[in-house]
């Protein structure tokens, strides 16, 4: 059976039994163009007017052949149950996290973050870094593009324990650094200040707290003060320790080794730097070394969540007072807080942690760039 279907509305030339609205702009612009469809329909799709509006998306199949039918119908049986399944597994495991960067009460930013939540394709982890530059901002920079490729790589080609992977990525880190303020086309290239000022390249630096999150283990390492702390069941649990130079291990390695501690205005190496291990600080080697400690943790149901932060929150916010405000951020369901910066979330909850985090430190009067990343680590139910 044919069928021919007329839609549209004819306002123009042509006699209808409707009034004709006057030709004016207005109704010129709501002419509507005659359009002609052509279908073809068995009897059994024909249906009342008041049937096909109440089916409207309904099909009948009766013009399939049952054998069709059974032929269409377990293919897509199986594409749709696989698809769900992957789904599922693709939700089970993203990874929920949130970061904060913000200047604060410096002229320059010098931080930076990376997040990369599955940035090892042969096994399921989860890379997450702050970097805290000091002299300049591209050492952090470069830490920044290059740590989690250099871990990568190591975890993908070595056997070796986290520890000694850890080390050697770290070592490589800081002579791509060490390459790079010695290439003045590098240090141009990275819209700086050193390329003003050249003679000072040597003295740029940056800490580095980097975790790598399994489903089964936290690995941290750290180099500088910037640090990491695990909530776990309400309790702050540092899993790294502040590279400073009146530390007592710290200060017996640099005399050691040479090197002084000056109190100026603080512990500083050589009166100069108030850490005593960075990446780059070329002119303080051997004194700063870019040897990270690094730490492994077992993870537990009581985990809660993970929190980074560059010492611009540590210096003014205690490890018990950053853990009790994430906990309160990853149990509330209220609107996120707005604060002016850059950063990056999977998730609201753990984005209004490192927001309210950040707005503590400058609240209390940090004078440093403060860079936050909070991760959940609650087991999926």
């Amino acid at each position: 059976m044919m069928t021919r279907v007329c839609c549209g509305m004819n306002m123009g030339g042509t006699q209808t039994t409707s009034p004709v609205e006057p030709s004016s702009c207005s109704a010129r612009k709501r002419r509507v163009e005659i359009h002609q469809f052509r279908f073809v329909a068995s009897d059994s799709m024909l249906a009342s007017p008041l049937e096909n509006s109440i089916k409207k998306h309904r099909v009948d199949a009766n013009f399939l052949s049952k054998d069709s039918l059974n032929k269409i119908e377990q293919p897509m049986k199986e594409i749709v149950k696989t698809s769900d399944e992957d789904e599922a597994k693709i939700v089970s495991e993203k990874a929920k996290y949130g970061s904060t960067s913000v200047c604060g009460r410096r002229r320059d930013m010098e931080d930076a973050v990376s997040i990369y939540p599955s940035f090892c394709n042969s096994q399921d982890l989860s890379f997450y870094g702050v970097y805290d530059g000091h002299g300049c901002s591209h050492v952090a920079t470069r830490c920044k593009d290059r740590m989690h490729e250099i871990v990568k790589d190591e975890v993908e080609k070595s056997e070796a324990s986290w520890e000694e992977k850890m080390a050697k990525s770290f070592s490589k880190m800081d002579k791509e650094v060490v390459d790079c303020c010695s290439n003045e086309e590098e240090i141009c290239s990275s819209n700086c200040r050193c390329e003003l000022q050249a003679p000072q390249r040597d003295a740029v630096g940056s800490t580095a707290v980097v975790a790598v999150v399994s489903p089964e283990k936290i690995i941290v390492s750290n180099c500088g003060d910037s640090r990491a702390v695990l909530c776990r069941n309400g309790v702050a649990i540092p899993l790294s320790s502040d590279h400073k130079p009146d530390r007592a291990d710290e200060l017996v390695r640099i005399e050691e080794a040479g090197g002084r501690v000056i109190y100026w205005d603080g512990a500083r190496v050589l009166g100069v730097l108030a850490m005593s291990r960075a990446i780059g600080d070329n002119y303080l080697k051997p004194y700063v070394i870019s040897e990270p400690e690094v730490t492994i943790t077992d993870r537990t149901d009581e985990d809660e969540c993970l929190i980074l932060a560059s010492d611009g929150l540590w210096d003014v916010v205690s490890n018990e007072t950053a853990c009790g405000v994430a906990r309160m951020c990853l149990r509330s369901r209220k609107p996120p807080s707005v604060v002016a910066g850059e950063g990056e979330s999977s998730d609201k909850a753990c984005s209004d942690a490192s927001i309210l985090l950040t707005k503590l430190a400058l609240a209390r009067h940090s004078t440093d760039n403060v860079s936050v990343v909070v991760v959940d680590l609650r087991r999926k139910l």
